[in-house]
């Protein structure tokens, strides 16, 4: 028998201007990302709690907004104002933070930023979801986050040559962000085309993200992963403190990007791989050695000493996002019913949002508090807690 032959269709326009879109805003996002926590601590005088706070509230802010942002879009059926909405928010936030000389300014800014960040990622998912063949949608956005993926590598490599460059002068090299993040506003108000009519069917249901009287309808199993993903979420405060430990440890302060740098990196390396461990042996396997990983960073962290521990951990820390991220999401799905998919999404969303800001706050306190060895022995605390939970949840599962 003949075997099938296929033809290889080069992926519509809008997608790789989305792609590169996403590559220029993460240059810039990651530079400031690499350099801030020092920048608010050393620079601005801000303790760790403060550094928590301003963290928590500004990743918490993304992941709220996320809920209602794809509803939005497909109320409104014009998905690239919205992106351009949430891209510009990010890029008019970039010289504040070289201008900021007060903790509250940055705080505003980043705030402001992650919730640009809210705003443009479902309507953008959406949108190349649009424009791509069903039969390309996969290509389509493994290669956006890809790109994605470059630019959170390039941003902290690049700050580290400027730091070198500019002799560690933290506020010339964040007004670099700047250029990066006007150039993906500008790709994607020339290069991205929106489908006809917006993007969606003129018949389609406008749909509610969170609907309170559906809740009974999600089952045991559901409330499990909710719970068990808020406990994992305690677990996985902010990266600026892996970026301040660092520093502790002598890491130069030219150098500090390279702590984002490299979790980025193995994160990249690593999510596909473990993407096909999910195909083959279900979500158990990754999600359980990715809170392996996280409680060997998190103790490597609290007991190990000098740079070389400090990097095997931040290693560590990202591959347990390679093995973790999206594999909750997964569970989701599982867990709720069809009709009932994005009420779930929207509550495991606002849930993680609010853990997220609890996580960051407590680390920065017992950083100040107590010590940063307490910062890592409770995060390792709390992912085996989670690991405990989600251990007990495959029998619930199966029944």
């Amino acid at each position: 028998m003949r075997a099938k032959q296929t033809t290889r269709k080069a992926l519509p326009p809008t997608v790789w201007a989305l792609g590169f879109t996403s590559l220029f805003m993460d240059v810039s996002s990651e530079l400031i990302h690499g350099l801030l926590p020092l920048f608010l601590m050393v620079n601005l005088g801000a303790s760790a709690t403060i550094l928590g706070l301003v963290e928590g509230m500004a990743e918490a802010a993304a992941h709220i907004v996320k809920v209602f942002s794809g509803w939005l879009s497909d109320t409104l059926r014009r998905r690239k104002a919205l992106a351009v909405l949430g891209y510009g928010l990010a890029a008019v936030t970039k010289p504040l933070f070289p201008l900021a000389s007060t903790v509250s300014l940055v705080a505003f800014a980043r705030l402001v930023d992650r919730i640009g960040k809210g705003i443009r990622g479902a309507p953008r998912d959406a949108l190349v979801a649009d424009v791509a063949p069903p039969e390309q949608r996969g290509a389509a956005f493994g290669l956006r986050q890809s790109l994605d993926t470059v630019g959170a590598t390039l941003g902290p490599l690049l700050a580290i040559g400027l730091m070198v460059l500019f002799d560690d002068d933290i506020r010339a090299v964040l007004w670099f962000a700047v250029i990066p993040a006007v150039t993906s506003v500008a790709i994607l108000l020339i290069f991205v085309r929106e489908p006809g009519g917006g993007g969606t069917s003129e018949n389609a249901p406008k749909r509610v993200p969170i609907k309170l009287h559906d809740l009974g309808g999600l089952g045991r199993f559901y409330w499990l992963v909710v719970g068990a993903g808020a406990i994992f979420t305690l677990a996985r405060f902010s990266e600026a403190f892996l970026v301040i430990r660092a520093f502790g440890e002598g890491l130069p302060l030219a150098l500090a990007p390279a702590v984002i740098a490299v979790m980025s990196i193995v994160f990249a390396l690593s999510a596909y791989p473990a993407g096909r461990l999910q195909d083959h042996f279900g979500a158990w396997p990754p999600l359980l050695a990715g809170l392996a990983a996280l409680i060997a960073a998190d103790l490597l962290l609290a007991f190990g000493s000098g740079l070389v521990s400090v990097f095997l951990a931040i290693g560590l820390w990202g591959l347990h996002l390679g093995l973790t991220q999206g594999v909750l999401s997964a569970l989701v799905a599982h867990a709720a019913p069809a009709r009932l998919r994005g009420t779930a999404f929207g509550v495991f969303g606002l849930t993680v949002g609010v853990a997220t800001l609890v996580a960051s706050v407590i680390a920065g306190i017992l950083w100040d508090a107590v010590s940063p060895e307490a910062t890592f022995l409770a995060g390792a605390g709390f992912a085996g807690a989670a690991m405990i939970v989600f251990l007990m949840m495959r029998p619930v599962e199966q029944a």
